[in-house]
């Protein structure tokens, strides 16, 4: 399904019903608006996985303007209007104050998104993602997981991001982002729409000066910062100064012997974290 946000028309799909039907009065259920990473790709790198939360909460997957299935202009690829767009998408369709999940580039829009808009949320999940992006410690961890030429391309990528570098670093870095004794667990990008111009864009433009510590300190709602210990591109100090940023509503949980995106590399584990916090 489409909708017009003005500049642009988001992609979004639904699962679950927005209201109870076995409740004598139709009760309505919580949302959960997934934010897929990148930029660049689309909301299939989130499913089936997240299909699960269906049981307690209607589940929206959306494709960021510029990705995906969704159009937007490259001037507007900026997170004040991704940000935006969640507000204009909720407002749209009368949703009041929904869980936002983020994961890596959808974590960067979700906290803007709870910074900007602190009345349109009421639970905020950052996965494996950063308030202010650290290349030094994504070059340290990239040599210990793949040595001195992993380290070489990602440094290369994220300080000059071109199509030749973007194809080298899918083939010598993305690779570590999962856990090598799960197979599948790298695999979410198989069937994804890919954009890379997109991601060129971010990265050398917004990404690379951006420092959100600051703005989500004013962060109110709870919020679960989740992050794996051996993340090579937003390392476990990403995750630690989220928490530390937003104080006292934020909840950190690292998982040991997970890369970037522990709902892949250990899904039980993740999902027990991710059940607790949205029932509390």
């Amino acid at each position: 399904m489409f909708i017009d946000v003005g500049s642009a028309r988001l992609f979004f799909d639904v699962v679950g019903e927005s209201l109870d039907a076995e409740t004598s009065n139709m009760a309505q259920r919580p949302t959960l608006i997934l934010l897929h990473g990148g930029p660049g790709y689309d909301h299939s790198t989130l499913r089936p996985y997240f299909d699960r939360y269906s049981d307690t909460h209607q589940l929206i997957y959306l494709d960021h303007r510029g990705c995906g299935r969704s159009t937007g202009e490259k001037e507007t690829w900026h997170l004040d209007q991704w940000a935006d767009d969640i507000a204009i998408f909720c407002s749209t369709l009368s949703i009041s104050s929904p869980v936002v999940f983020g994961q890596s580039f959808g974590g960067m829009v979700a906290m803007h998104y709870a910074a900007r808009h602190p009345n349109g949320i009421s639970k905020l999940i950052l996965s494996s993602t950063a308030a202010q992006f650290r290349l030094d410690e994504t070059v340290k961890m990239m040599r210990k997981l793949g040595g001195t030429r992993a380290a070489d391309v990602a440094r290369e990528f994220f300080s000059n991001p071109s199509k030749v570098v973007y194809d080298t670093y899918g083939q010598v870095c993305l690779p570590l982002y999962s856990n090598p004794n799960l197979p599948a667990a790298g695999t979410f990008r198989d069937r994804a729409i890919e954009r890379p111009e997109v991601a060129f864009h971010f990265f050398s433009d917004e990404m690379a000066t951006m420092d959100m510590r600051a703005e989500i300190a004013n962060i109110t709602c709870p919020t679960l910062v989740i992050g794996g210990a051996l993340d090579p591109v937003t390392p476990p100090i990403c995750s630690e100064a989220i928490a530390d940023a937003i104080g006292d509503n934020a909840r950190l949980q690292m998982l040991e012997g997970c890369g970037h995106g522990p709902h892949r590399d250990d899904p039980k584990g993740a999902e027990k974290i991710m059940r607790h916090f949205l029932a509390d």
